[in-house]
């Protein structure tokens, strides 16, 4: 696969989507900071992909000029019900590397459905994203975004609103057109 094309896919998202609509009111300021890292991972399967996800961590614990990574895996997982169950083994890395609490992992999926929802609600367009992704992020550094964000505990609630108003149609246009290179 293409990975300028993949990171620039998902870099898109996080632009027009993301950002764009402010589903996530502090990735912005990473993002104009330069410290958000996309990186493609080649595996295959799930071992390779918690090697990535070790490896990742890793660099993460030891270069503070990254704040954030977007782990991409365009090669695996492509199944929801299959990358939701690998949440669970990436969590578990966590515990065993003792960085649960330092860093969490949050998911997108473009086939992301949260429980108690059907496939085409639009809700779970604040989850979905143009290739499965695993994000890195610093809990300290979001326990400090969050204190000083008012109403933080509103923005879930705010985005559905949001995305349910703008409809499944509009919404699967939007992630469609993350896919299109700027020459197009």
């Amino acid at each position: 696969m293409d990975n300028p094309f993949i990171i620039k896919t998902v870099r898109n998202w996080v632009e027009q989507l993301v950002i764009g609509f402010n589903l996530c009111p502090f990735a912005k300021r990473e993002l104009v900071k330069n410290r958000v890292r996309f990186i493609v991972s080649d595996a295959i399967d799930d071992e390779q992909l918690l090697a990535d996800l070790e490896t990742e961590l890793a660099l993460l614990n030891q270069d503070d000029r990254i704040e954030t990574t977007l782990l991409i895996h365009p090669n695996v997982l492509q199944d929801f019900f299959d990358f939701n169950q690998f949440l669970t083994r990436a969590d578990d890395r966590l515990m065993q590397l003792k960085l649960k609490g330092i860093f969490q992992i949050a998911s997108f999926h473009p086939d992301y459905q949260f429980g108690g929802t059907e496939s085409d609600d639009a809700e779970n367009y604040t989850n979905k994203s143009p290739y499965p992704v695993l994000h890195l992020l610093r809990e300290a550094s979001l326990d400090l975004a969050i204190t000083h964000y008012p109403d933080a505990g509103l923005i879930p609630d705010r985005n559905i609103s949001l995305l349910e108003k703008m409809g499944q149609d509009t919404l699967q246009v939007l992630l469609k057109k993350c896919f299109q290179d700027e020459k197009s």
